[in-house]
């Protein structure tokens, strides 16, 4: 009968490499008088929003760094990870809206704020290099 050495466990490849960024965040609902679309509920990739989503619109300027649809955000003030899921008009910069739902009240309290988001950007498997060693 042999015995075999115990083996230190080993860790998956990350899936993620995690970004910082400083954006300028305030907050917006599905109401009419605050969206361009027919249904206010329709986020411009087409995601129905539904109160009580954990769910941002980010500045086009930040697509472009990454945060594109679906990615996943982590905003200092908040212990949930939210996801990308609207555009915000071409006018705006370095910007998030964080939605909160039909609360205007909640919205209009929350007002805008200078703060740090992580996002997350997915690592090609294939075409990753040992970038750390």
């Amino acid at each position: 009968m042999g015995c075999s050495q115990k083996k230190a466990p080993v860790e998956p490849p990350a899936k993620y490499k995690w970004y910082g960024h400083e954006v300028t965040a305030s907050a917006y609902n599905s109401v009419f008088w605050q969206t361009d679309s027919i249904n206010p509920s329709v986020a411009a990739w087409g995601d129905t929003l539904k109160p009580g989503m954990k769910s941002i619109a980010v500045s086009r300027d930040l697509i472009k760094m990454g945060l594109t649809h679906n990615t996943m955000v982590k905003i200092d003030t908040f212990p949930d990870t939210f996801y990308v899921k609207d555009k915000m008009h071409y006018r705006w910069r370095n910007r998030i809206d964080i939605y909160m739902g039909k609360d205007v009240k909640k919205a209009r309290e929350w007002g805008r704020k200078k703060l740090i988001i992580c996002y997350a950007v997915s690592i090609d498997s294939i075409n990753t290099t040992n970038e750390e060693n």
